[in-house]
């Protein structure tokens, strides 16, 4: 009788583990990259936000200083080279 009430708490044990490691995930690349341009939009718009409160810029100036912080400021950034995949 100890023997079963044993291996029914090896058992209920290895199911509480598996259950416990299972949500974890680790973070792509694609998520990284995702994370990035959800950054640069809000600092984006509190760029232009920030321009907006001050009235010595007009609506294009604000506009373009959003552009600019949104996209690096850098020449030629439009389409950097993607992420190599992971080594499997």
């Amino acid at each position: 009788m100890q023997r079963s009430s044993r291996r029914g708490v090896g058992i209920l044990a290895g199911i509480v583990m598996l259950a416990a490691v299972a949500p974890a995930y680790a973070e792509t690349y694609g998520m990284e990259r995702r994370g990035d341009r959800r950054n640069d939009r809000a600092a984006g718009r509190s760029a232009k936000q920030a321009c907006k409160a001050g009235d010595e810029k007009s609506r294009v100036e604000c506009r373009q200083e959003k552009r600019t912080t949104k996209h690096g400021g850098g020449a030629n950034t439009a389409n950097p080279a993607p992420a190599p995949n992971p080594p499997q």
